[in-house]
């Protein structure tokens, strides 16, 4: 059974920074199209950060110029950095990916989510 295991979210003071890393649980396992997204107390989930197979990137307004999506050269785990933090993004944040082994996709998996929280 693949999954998408989630980590490093956490709690930090505003104008701080954390990595998220979302990583397929098998090695040979690889991620194509990605997003990052996220869900606050009583708001929808919202995306914030996307990337095509082909490593062109999306973000959200509310993050551009902040937040950077990236995959590692094996492409089995991908990352959210995300620098100068606000309480505003304090929520849950999920990854979703496509995966693949080889040339066979396997399917649309969603991590597990990690909270992140961020402190005036």
């Amino acid at each position: 059974q693949v999954q998408l295991v989630e980590s490093g979210g956490g709690l930090v003071q505003a104008g701080g920074s954390l990595r998220l890393s979302c990583a397929a649980s098998r090695s040979i396992v690889s991620i194509n199209a990605m997003g990052w997204y996220r869900q606050a107390p009583g708001k929808q989930r919202e995306l914030v950060a996307a990337m095509t197979r082909g490593g062109t990137t999306n973000y959200a307004d509310s993050v551009k110029g902040r937040f950077t999506i990236s995959r590692d050269n094996t492409m089995n785990t991908a990352y959210l950095q995300m620098n100068s933090l606000k309480p505003e993004d304090t929520a849950v944040y999920y990854c979703n990916a496509d995966l693949r082994q080889g040339s066979l996709p396997l399917g649309n998996y969603w991590g597990q989510g990690t909270q992140v929280t961020v402190s005036s």
